[in-house]
C-alpha cells in the first residue's frame, strides 16, 4: 500500500465561535486515553473556549501526547485551545476511518517525538500533518472502517457489561445491608476502633532503605496491588529488618486490612498469606481485628466502596494541601455488623459475578488487541 502524509487526507479545522452557550463544551479532562469515541463533556457555558468542532471530526489533545487522548465527536460543540480539531478530506479518505488513523500508537509516538516544551509538551499541527502511514485505496476504506467500528461496538458492549456488573454489586450491597431495606434493626453499629486495632507501621528511615530486599510500599504501590494484584516497588528494607519487625508483631497478618490514608483515601488491600512487604507509616493505615471480631475483611473492603460510608469517610478527611485521614478519625467511623452468614452470602454473590466480569474483561482485552493489530496492519 502507498504511504501518505496525514495532511494529504485530513485538515486542521480552525473554526471559531462566540456566544453560543447551548453548545456542549469539551476540555482536555473529557478526553479519555485510548478511547475512540467522546463520552464526556460539559454543558457549563462559563468558559473562554472559542474553538468550534463539528460532528464526526476528531478532537486530538496536542498537550502531553503520550496520554493518547483523541476521540471522534458525536455532536457539534466548542473545545479547549489545547485540542486540535481534525477533519477528513472526504474525496480521498473515508471519514469513518479517520478516528482509527488518529487513534494509532504509531501516530502518538510520532507526536511525542515532535512535541516541544518541558513541563507541558505540545505538538503543533505543522508537525503532526507530516506523519506518514499506509492507506488502502478508497474502494477498500469503507470495508476496513466497518470492520474497525464493529470491533469498537463490541468493545463498548463489554465495557458496558463490566460497568453494569459493578453497579449490580453496589445495588446488592444496598439491598442486603441498608437498614431501610433489610429490616434488621437489631444489627449492632460499632466504631471501627471497637472491632479493629487501628494503627500504622513502624517508621522506616531513609538510612534503613536498601537497594534490594523486602519491598517497602507507598500508597501508589498499594493501589497497584488493589488493581492488579502486584506492584513495582522502588524502595526496599533488608531481610534482617523485616524479620526484626515481624518478631515484634509489627508486620500485618493474613486477613489484616491496609487502608490508603493520604492523597487517595479509603482504598482497601487485604493481606494474603503470600504477601511479604512492609509499608510507609502515615500514608497507609493498618486494621488488625480484635478478639471476637466477626467482620470479614472482604466485607469491610466492600463497605469502604458503599456510598453512605464514603460520605462519612469524606467528612472525616482532613482537606489541606494533601488530603489525609488520621488514625483516630478512621477508628471513629461507624460500621454495621450483620451476621457472618449474610456477609458470606454477599461475598459468594460477588465472587460469582467476578467470574463473569473476569471473562468480560478478558474478551475486552482481546478485542483491544485485535483492534490495534488491524490498525497496525492496514494503517501502519
Amino acid at each position: 500500500m502507498p504511504k501518505v502524509k496525514l495532511n494529504d487526507v485530513a485538515v486542521e479545522c480552525k473554526e471559531t465561535i462566540k456566544g453560543e452557550a447551548s453548545l456542549p463544551v469539551v476540555g482536555l479532562e473529557h478526553l479519555i486515553p485510548g478511547e475512540v469515541c467522546l463520552t464526556q463533556w460539559s454543558d457549563d457555558s462559563d468558559n473562554t473556549f472559542t474553538k468550534r468542532f463539528r460532528k464526526g471530526q476528531v478532537l486530538f489533545s496536542r498537550r502531553r501526547a503520550y496520554l493518547k487522548k483523541a476521540a471522534v465527536a458525536p455532536f457539534d460543540g466548542i473545545c479547549s485551545g489545547d485540542i486540535t480539531v481534525i477533519a477528513a478530506r472526504p474525496e480521498v479518505l473515508e471519514p469513518e476511518l479517520l478516528p482509527f488513523i488518529i487513534q494509532n500508537d504509531a501516530l502518538f509516538d510520532y507526536a511525542v517525538g515532535h512535541s516541544a516544551g518541558s513541563l507541558s509538551p505540545r505538538v503543533k499541527w505543522e508537525h503532526l500533518k507530516n506523519y506518514e502511514f499506509e492507506l488502502p485505496d478508497k474502494s477498500k476504506q469503507s470495508r476496513l472502517a466497518r470492520l474497525l467500528w464493529a470491533v469498537e461496538d463490541a468493545r463498548k458492549a463489554y465495557q458496558t457489561l463490566i460497568q453494569r456488573s459493578e453497579e449490580l454489586v453496589k445495588s446488592q450491597f444496598i439491598e442486603m445491608f441498608r437498614r431501610e431495606n433489610s429490616g434488621k434493626q437489631d444489627w449492632p453499629t460499632l466504631k471501627i476502633g471497637e472491632v479493629y486495632n487501628v494503627k500504622s507501621s513502624k517508621r522506616i528511615y531513609a538510612k534503613e532503605l536498601v537497594p534490594a530486599g523486602i519491598p517497602f510500599l507507598k500508597v501508589a504501590d498499594i493501589l497497584d496491588r488493589i488493581a492488579t494484584g502486584t506492584s513495582t516497588p522502588t524502595a526496599y528494607i533488608s531481610q534482617e529488618k523485616y524479620r526484626e519487625l515481624k518478631e515484634m508483631g509489627l508486620v500485618p497478618e493474613t486477613g489484616d486490612i491496609l487502608v490508603t490514608s493520604r492523597g487517595t483515601i479509603g482504598k482497601c488491600y487485604i493481606i494474603t498469606s503470600k504477601d511479604e512487604f512492609y509499608f510507609q507509616d502515615g500514608m497507609i493505615s493498618w486494621l488488625h481485628p480484635k478478639p471476637g471480631c466477626q467482620l470479614l475483611p472482604e466485607f469491610i473492603a466492600a463497605l469502604f466502596e458503599e456510598e453512605e460510608f464514603l460520605k462519612a469517610l469524606d467528612e472525616a478527611t482532613n482537606k489541606t494541601t494533601v488530603t489525609y485521614i488520621s488514625l483516630d478519625k478512621l477508628g471513629g467511623l461507624s460500621v454495621i455488623c450483620p451476621p457472618e452468614r449474610m456477609q458470606h452470602g454477599y461475598l459468594d454473590f460477588v465472587h460469582q459475578l467476578d467470574k463473569s466480569k473476569h471473562s468480560a474483561q478478558k474478551a475486552l482485552e482481546d478485542l483491544q488487541a485485535t483492534q490495534k493489530a488491524l490498525i497496525r496492519k492496514y494503517l501502519g
